[in-house]
């Protein structure tokens, strides 16, 4: 089961944390993984664990929100079966705390940069036959989080152009689909932590695992596992859905 042999990836922002778990994983399952990913050595790192296990990937540097730099790259690529949209900024602040420039930087990257990968991706995913989309969202697309107000904007539009996809290209044989995380425990979270509490790091990171009813944080390959089955053949009938996956914060956080 959730074999990807013969299959070609894409995986965006694949350079650590969550689109390096799911890189990682969709290789191990026979996949050739192209890893796009703005930080050379991050990509590089991604792809270098994956071919030491024998396993086939290729990096390609490019900025998600450069639309010229994206069409290039897939040209470059061909044909695929999977993409993984990933790629994204934080931000933290209210809408009369958010500065122009911050809003427009998570807007370019969340959401246009998501628009690009999809313009570019959808004929290389026709030319295959059809295929695999999976937008990554958050909870914060789906409930209201404190002082997220730029990033909760830009994860509510990748959840409606999740849907948008999935009904324009159904008759393709062209799934698409989101997943909507609660708090992972990526490096992100370790370097937030340390730049804005560094006298209290271990409290800090215990409050923020509360948050999710759980107990905990996810970790980067729980993610990976839920996009894997995604895009496997075993979720052939699913398209048009997001997924919370979230330790139950969207539902038992009363």
């Amino acid at each position: 089961m959730f074999s990807l042999k013969n299959k070609k990836a894409v995986v965006t922002g694949a350079g650590s944390g969550i689109g390096k778990a799911i890189a990682v994983l969709l290789a191990k399952q026979g996949a050739e993984v192209h890893v796009i990913e703005i930080s050379e050595e991050q990509a590089a790192g991604t792809v270098s664990e994956i071919t030491n296990n024998n396993n086939k990937a290729f990096a390609h540097v490019c900025d998600v929100s450069n639309q010229q730099a994206v069409l290039e790259t897939f040209i470059k690529i061909g044909a695929i079966n999977i993409l993984v949209n990933n790629a994204g900024v934080a931000h933290i602040g209210k809408a009369d705390t958010t500065p122009e420039d911050d809003f427009d930087r998570v807007i370019r990257i969340n959401v246009k940069g998501v628009y690009n990968c999809l313009h570019a991706a959808i004929p290389q995913l026709r030319a295959a036959g059809g295929g695999v989309i999976i937008n990554m969202a958050s909870i914060a697309a789906l409930v209201g989080i404190p002082d997220r107000f730029a990033y909760s904007t830009a994860k509510g539009a990748v959840k409606a152009m999740t849907m948008s996809v999935a009904k324009d290209y159904i008759s393709e044989n062209i799934r698409c689909n989101s997943i909507s995380p609660a708090r992972v425990h990526t490096p992100f979270v370790d370097g937030f932590l340390q730049k804005n509490y560094p006298d209290n790091v271990e409290e800090m990171f215990e409050k923020l695992s509360k948050t999710q009813p759980i107990g905990r944080m996810a970790e980067p390959e729980e993610i990976a596992a839920l996009a894997l089955y995604l895009c496997s053949n075993e979720a052939g009938f699913i398209t048009g859905v997001d997924y919370p996956i979230d330790g139950g914060f969207t539902t038992l956080n009363n």
